[in-house]
């Protein structure tokens, strides 16, 4: 009954709601974009080109493994019991992983499941390498074990604490980094608390010893302690890139180079001086340096051409020191003819580069981005650094110069929501025609990610959902969050508030934004009063820089088409931009028919048309009391409010006509802060536009959404294109207003008829609302009016009776940001669920389904791993024995092991490959003529047993053919005698016979 009376007294005559039953009311999760926690570990591959992250558990929810490939391509991973997730690596294109419950876990890229897992007993570190079937994981007792990665299990191989065999103290021996050599798979780098190793898997043994010892007078890397004889702890250990040398990085800020194959000390340093391991008589003042985060030891395609990346090791006490540095070493020295000086002076290095990062956050970790290689480390011709902060954002530099790289259609909108924080997100329904023509085209560099293959819907909705995220950096970027189909534009378009403002020292704050859905136009205020409008065009100044423009005299209005971004060529572009110059913008809107309003705290409302550009409305909302009707409304805001300040907080536009009047106008609803909802008239007038107030109607509280609607269809009454065309006609549009408070919602005639209202459940407020279709999968049921709640609770009322049809609790969202909370016109809810994590609900036909993994493939076979550098010649000849993959699976997993999937296709490969002998072009050797009997049945073992043969008998041909050469070389040496005694016997007799005759 209490419903039938709203209905008339809200003079709508159809149930807009009549088929809109409680089972039709069912959210389910659809998508969720961002890092669901702060940010704990980074992986790329350079073959596949994916990036994956790993997050830590918090009370947002427990730690989980996101990968992204190219444009939307993502998947994510969930461990089965909460850990935070502290180590990544590809490997076989699976991804491994190590959680802070000392779980390994190894994860099938495609299907998103985890394949096997096995859990240690304090796991230090973990090092794997693209070509092998191996995961080495070093333990906090300084033991190393070894995961078979392709059985799926451990190994009984085991490295002992080889440090323990030189110094039996328990302290000493604490496992601190490892790494694989990188052109020799048989040897590893074991990094120990009081020195480094060079563990040789072929021989079984220490081939190197390497301990850090400064002497007194040497002022080391921080100049403490200089009077006295220090053994300074290793924090790290990198290989040079060709193996040459290696590096160690103590916790007195030292840098060691030391030679890997002699075990003698080159040099050290530090970020800020050389030979600090010599004594001086001139000690340096000691500094306080930040301990060594990461360090990695880079390479030019030229593996002799290098560099070192260090995060940390910086001047704490100097602010302007920089927390990530690189030091440009150059070409390497050719080792066998170089003297010891030579080399210590090569790592003096040629300059050193700070790498700029944001004040008052620290680096905690980086991946490289690899053009090609996966090997030396993932430092082999990078073209960018990923860094995560200390804050747990991001930020892309190019490399090695350190310039930002905006992550705009470089990265997956949910590593861009770190890339900074997000701030606050807004939601635009816009027709798909439009957003397919708004394709920015932007200068963008090499793309970072490549791979993956996004899965094909076969739908495609017409109205797109165009979400406009706002970051802590000032920039706003719109993109498609998709409606579970088909995303045809997955493109981001980007704009720079603080460029448009002119305003590049700081200090600027972004408070309101909005998008029109007809026409792509967008506005954006500033905490300082400022409204800027973007509008889609090619940009005139397209690769230069404009002198900078004079600022905005307070309330006029300024062209500032001349502050487009340089790389930006098509796409949102400056167009004005108003100074209200009373206080923070508290909300904006744009209209599809050439207007835009702002208001702010100051009670001030301006609105702006944009066809000349002209502000037509400049006015506060103290004004409005003439409006008002004393004797209709609950209260007057004068009597009940006690003179509080009031500010717009919602503005709509919209076509209907108005009570008491017989034609319909462009209207312009404005709800604020104190309940009250002000209707303004759009009134054609010489060659512009005036406005009128028509009417003041009240509330209870905070207005938080307003929506007209047409009272036969129940669809928007919004004022587009051709709804204001067919004011000329004198068409109409019979439209009432929805408006919703925190605490109610009303129905009513605007300006200021009396309707219908009905006041929410006590003690819950009211966040979000918008009257949406309900339309399922099968056919539209009508429409409703759905609310978000501070409790977590999505509710949907009937129109216009305002019945609760159902209620569905929304546990997913954060509860102290659920004020942030959205809804679109097409019924869908986007809210936060974490600081950095946005989720889309569809309302409507759904089931209460979870959130699903996405159906995208991530590996593309066809792209092959290219093969492990091997030793040089110069490595070979010197003794250094080569060890092949293969070999080393057997060294670990023992002859007993059966081939792994890998060995079989490098099994494959030599036997088609250059490395078998032909049959037709050694038909005399006794080896090519048993291949051609060979059997594909061939067992591992007997394949190990002719390779053996095949190769002693090859040393052999190569023994004859030197021999051979021997022989041939001393038969040319005595030609060449007995021709030089001929030719002088010639020339003896010669001589005779001309003295004679």
């Amino acid at each position: 009954m209490a419903s039938f009376i709203r209905a008339k007294q809200a003079g709508i005559q159809t149930d807009l709601s009549q088929n809109i039953q409680p089972m039709h009311f069912m959210p389910d999760e659809q998508a969720r974009y961002g890092i669901n926690s702060q940010i704990s570990c980074l992986a790329y591959d350079p073959v596949q080109s994916l990036l994956a992250v790993g997050t830590n558990e918090s009370k947002f929810g427990p730690g989980k493994i996101y990968v992204f490939g190219q444009r939307r391509v993502h998947k994510f991973f969930c461990p089965p019991r909460p850990s935070s997730i502290r180590e990544l690596r590809f490997v076989a294109n699976r991804l491994i992983s190590l959680d802070s419950k000392n779980e390994l876990a190894i994860w099938d890229l495609d299907t998103g499941n985890q394949l096997a897992k096995y859990v240690y007993s304090g796991v230090v570190c973990l090092v794997t390498d693209p070509m092998l079937d191996w995961a080495f994981v070093g333990l906090q007792s300084g033991d190393i074990a070894a995961y078979d990665l392709d059985r799926e299990r451990p190994s009984i191989f085991r490295i002992p604490n080889l440090w323990r065999e030189r110094d039996p103290n328990p302290t000493a021996g604490r496992l601190v980094s490892m790494q694989l050599h990188p052109r020799d798979i048989g040897k590893i780098l074991i990094a120990y608390t009081n020195g480094a190793v060079i563990y040789s898997f072929k021989q079984n043994l220490v081939q190197k010893y390497f301990e850090y010892e400064l002497p007194p007078d040497a002022p080391g890397g921080d100049g403490h302690g200089i009077h006295m004889a220090r053994k300074p702890k290793i924090t790290h250990a990198v290989w040079h890139p060709t193996g040459t040398f290696i590096l160690t990085a103590h916790e007195d800020g030292s840098l060691a180079i030391w030679d890997a194959k002699e075990g003698r000390l080159v040099t050290a340093r530090s970020l800020y001086r050389t030979r600090v391991n010599e004594p001086t008589s001139n000690p340096p003042r000691p500094m306080r340096l930040a301990p060594f985060v990461r360090i990695s030891w880079c390479c030019q395609t030229d593996p002799d051409n290098t560099g070192l990346l260090i995060a940390g090791g910086h001047n704490m006490d100097d602010p302007s020191a920089s927390n990530l540095t690189f030091l440009e070493l150059g070409s390497t020295p050719i080792y066998a003819t170089s003297s010891w000086e030579v080399l210590a002076a090569h790592f003096d290095g040629k300059r050193s580069l700070p790498i700029s990062t944001p004040p008052g956050a620290s680096v905690v970790n980086y991946v490289l981005i690899p053009r090609s290689s996966p090997y030396f480390n993932g430092a082999q011709d990078p073209i960018a650094v990923l860094v995560q902060l200390s804050s747990g954002e991001l930020i892309t530099l190019t490399f090695p110069s350190g310039f930002p790289i905006s992550p705009t259609n470089m990265l997956h909108p949910s590593l861009s929501l770190v890339h900074p924080f997000v701030q606050t997100v807004a939601v635009s329904t816009v027709p798909r025609a439009r957003w397919l023509g708004m394709v920015e085209k932007r200068s963008l560099g090499e793309q970072i990610l490549r791979g993956g293959a996004e899965y094909s819907h076969r739908t495609r909705k017409e109205q797109r959902n165009i979400v406009q995220v706002l970051h802590a950096d000032n920039i706003i970027r719109l993109w498609d969050v998709g409606r579970g189909d088909e995303i045809e534009n997955a493109m981001q378009c980007q704009v720079d508030v603080a460029r448009s403002l002119n305003r590049f020292e700081g200090g600027v704050e972004t408070t309101a934004m909005h998008m029109a859905q007809e026409t792509g136009e967008f506005a954006a205020g500033t905490k300082t009063g400022e409204v800027i409008v973007w509008r889609w065009g090619i940009n005139k100044n397209f690769g230069k820089e404009e002198p900078r423009a004079q600022e905005c005299e307070r309330g006029g209005l300024m062209d500032i088409s001349s502050r487009a971004e340089p790389s930006l060529k098509e796409g949102l572009q400056p167009f004005v931009m108003h100074n209200m110059a009373q206080g923070r913008v508290t909300v904006v809107a744009v209209s599809d028919v050439g207007f835009v309003a702002a208001g702010s705290e100051g009670g001030y409302l301006s609105i702006i048309d944009l066809r000349g550009p002209k502000v037509i409305h400049h006015g506060s909302v103290i004004e409005w009391s003439k409006g008002e009707k004393r004797g209709l409304f609950k209260h007057s805001s004068s009597s009940s409010h006690g003179g509080k300040p009031e500010w717009p907080t919602v503005i709509e536009f919209g076509v209907m006509t108005l009570e008491g009047e017989n034609y319909s106008s462009i209207c312009c609803f404005v709800g604020t802060n104190l309940g009250r909802v002000a209707t303004f008239k759009l009134l054609p007038s010489g060659q512009g536009y005036s406005v009128q107030l028509a009417g003041v109607a009240n509330m209870d509280d905070k207005v938080v959404a307003i929506c007209p609607i047409d009272v036969e269809t129940g669809r928007e009454a919004g004022a587009t294109g051709p709804v204001v065309a067919g004011l000329r006609d004198g068409k109409q549009v019979d439209g009432v207003l929805v408006a919703v408070t925190q605490t109610e919602s009303k129905i009513f005639r605007p300006p200021h008829a009396r309707g219908a209202s009905k006041s929410f459940d006590s003690g819950i407020l009211c966040d979000a609302a918008a009257v949406t279709p309900a339309d399922t999968s099968m056919s539209s049921h009508g429409y409703a009016l759905v609310a978000v709640f501070n409790d977590r609770s999505l509710r949907s009322y009937s129109l216009p009776g305002l019945r609760e049809i159902a209620k569905r609790p929304l546990p997913m969202l954060d509860p102290l940001r659920t004020i942030s909370t959205v809804i679109s016109k097409t019924g869908d809810v986007l809210g936060f669920t974490g600081p950095s994590e946005i989720t889309v609900l569809p309302v409507w036909g759904g089931s209460g389904r979870a959130l699903e993994n996405t159906l995208d493939t991530m590996i593309n076979i066809t792209r092959e791993l290219p093969p492990r550098p091997t030793i040089s010649n110069v490595q070979w000849l010197s003794g250094t024995q080569y060890i092949s993959p293969t070999d080393l699976d057997l060294l670990i997993g023992g002859p007993d092991r059966p081939p792994s999937k890998r060995m079989m296709a490098a099994t494959d490969a030599e036997r088609n490959g250059a490395g078998v002998y032909n049959p037709a072009a050694a038909a005399g050797s006794s080896t090519a003529r048993l291949q051609g009997q060979v059997k594909e049945t061939e067992g591992w073992g007997d394949y190990l047993t002719r390779q053996l043969n095949e190769r002693t008998e090859k040393l052999n041909i190569m023994g004859d053919s030197m021999d051979n050469l021997a022989n041939t070389t001393s038969k040319w040496a005595e030609d060449v005698d007995g021709f030089v005694k001929k030719q002088k016997r010639d020339l003896f007799l010669g001589g005779i016979k001309k003295s004679l005759f």
